[in-house]
């Protein structure tokens, strides 16, 4: 049972209306009550996904036994919003450097991801509403504390935030077995990079709108990282190149001959 979950009708109703973040609810098929109804109106209201499921489902995931139909995922910390993100950029004085993931969906991968954003200097991860983990208190562990300094917006359609960041001047690199070796690819600027999916990788619709696909050379007998290990390859491969061009910019602002 998900250490997040809260049981009963009125215990979600007043989830719901206390202003906590619902990820994810659950409600029990055929229930059509006038309880039901006000949990699917406060459901709507907030933008929060709804699955539909058997008793049987709903009586496995309990532990009160007392459900009454309905299971809600509170998130364990609160959301950022993408201004925030950029925000953030902003006050640091630097182009904005962010995280976008494709549908995540295990939480010690996410928080090793929040982890490696903060260590790194990006400004923010962005995750979608569906089909991906929230902010549970085992991603918040996995993130070992920096889920406290590291901003994380939710959004419901990552392609169109990613429009709205291009327009502000974003570009995007995915990670992709078939792209570009990421040596050969400038990062540096404002970038967003895209991790997709533990299993099915990025999406052909986000990696379409990608400006840049960057694979990580692979040696071994395998051929595929651990999500959260290849966005740490990537990102630290951003920080090499931002450093190296801030290097670059100094010794030619001070007169030295440049390679």
């Amino acid at each position: 049972m998900n250490e997040n979950a809260v049981e009963g009708r009125n215990v979600v109703i007043e989830a719901f209306r206390s202003g906590k973040t619902v990820d994810k609810l659950y409600i029990q098929e055929g229930l059509k009550d006038y309880a039901i109804s006000t949990i699917l109106r406060e459901a709507k209201k907030h933008g929060t996904y709804v699955n539909f499921v058997s008793k049987d489902r709903l009586d496995g995931m309990s532990e009160t036994g007392k459900h009454q139909g309905v299971i809600a995922i509170v998130a364990a910390y609160e959301y950022a919003s993408v201004e925030d993100i950029l925000e953030k950029a902003r006050q640091n004085g630097e182009p904005p450097f962010i995280f976008i993931l494709d549908g995540i969906e295990d939480p010690h991968n996410l928080g090793a991801i929040i982890r490696t954003a903060n260590l790194c200097g990006a400004h923010g991860v962005i995750i979608p509403k569906h089909r991906a983990v929230g902010l549970t208190a085992a991603v918040a562990r996995a993130s070992a504390g920096a889920i406290n300094y590291t901003p994380v917006a939710k959004v419901t359609n990552i392609n169109k935030t990613m429009k709205e960041l291009k327009d502000a001047g974003m570009w995007f690199v995915c990670a992709d077995m078939g792209g570009e070796k990421m040596y050969n690819i400038d990062l540096t600027g404002s970038i967003g990079l895209i991790i997709g999916n533990e299993g099915d990788g990025v999406s052909e619709g986000v990696k379409k709108s990608c400006d840049f696909i960057a694979s990580i050379p692979m040696k071994g007998d395998i051929d595929s990282l651990n999500a959260s290990v290849a966005c740490g390859v990537l990102a630290y491969e951003i920080v090499r190149q931002r450093i190296a061009k801030g290097a670059r910019l100094k010794m030619k602002s001070r007169g030295y001959p440049l390679p």
